[in-house]
């Protein structure tokens, strides 16, 4: 942590949950930008110590990773060959989430929400063609609780015409294994969504997949 008051009191703000902004509030607003971390730093140092190919980058996430996934694609036109999440927040300035985080980091001003927000951000996207791939879990506890969203994100993309697929999945706990150049890493991942075709999209379609996990 930052030895930020408060910053260590709950699983989903502070230390636990960044929500992938760029804070704007006084007591946040010096160190927690997840968001220019993530799109701008750690593509930087990734490029520079490792033989990538910068013009093929892929992102994607779960959870409040996956909310992470879809706003840094859909705010960087061209930057993402892939984007992709599993159960992903897809509409946080409606949901209890986000209420919670971008009240704390973003200040009462809703509408300068809209702009960390995928189904706000798919409306205003004026960019290369774009394909978002989701994966949900029918089971998963949040989804039920609507803390999720995804079908809010899908009416978003179909009335702006953005290609979307969503894949409702009837899973619970599962066992993936991700191909990425030319190694097999076993993961298991305790969340109800997860799909293999998922992460050999990325490793079709880039050499550095940005991945942003987050188990809240």
């Amino acid at each position: 942590g930052c030895n930020i008051d408060g910053e260590d009191d709950s699983y989903d703000f502070g230390s636990g949950a960044g929500f992938y902004v760029d804070a704007t509030t006084e007591k946040w607003k010096n160190n927690y930008r997840m968001y220019s971390y993530v799109t701008e730093e750690l593509l930087s140092v990734v490029n520079a110590n490792f033989p990538t190919q910068p013009d093929r980058i892929s992102i994607f996430g779960h959870s409040m990773g996956g909310h992470g996934a879809l706003i840094c694609a859909l705010k960087n036109p061209g930057l993402y060959r892939s984007v992709s999440a599993f159960a992903p927040i897809c509409n946080p300035t409606k949901c209890p989430w986000g209420d919670k985080a971008f009240s704390g980091y973003l200040g009462a001003d809703r509408e300068s929400w809209k702009s960390y927000d995928a189904c706000e951000l798919v409306k205003s996207y004026n960019g290369p063609p774009m394909q978002i791939l989701v994966d949900q879990g029918k089971k998963d506890n949040f989804y039920v609780d609507k803390q999720l969203l995804p079908e809010n994100l899908v009416a978003a993309c179909t009335e702006s015409k953005m290609e979307v697929v969503m894949r409702m999945q009837e899973v619970g706990e599962i066992r993936v294994i991700i191909l990425y150049q030319q190694h097999f890493i076993n993961s298991t991942v305790s969340t109800s969504t997860v799909s293999s075709a998922m992460f050999q999209q990325h490793c079709i379609n880039s050499t550095v997949p940005t991945a942003l996990y987050n188990q809240c």
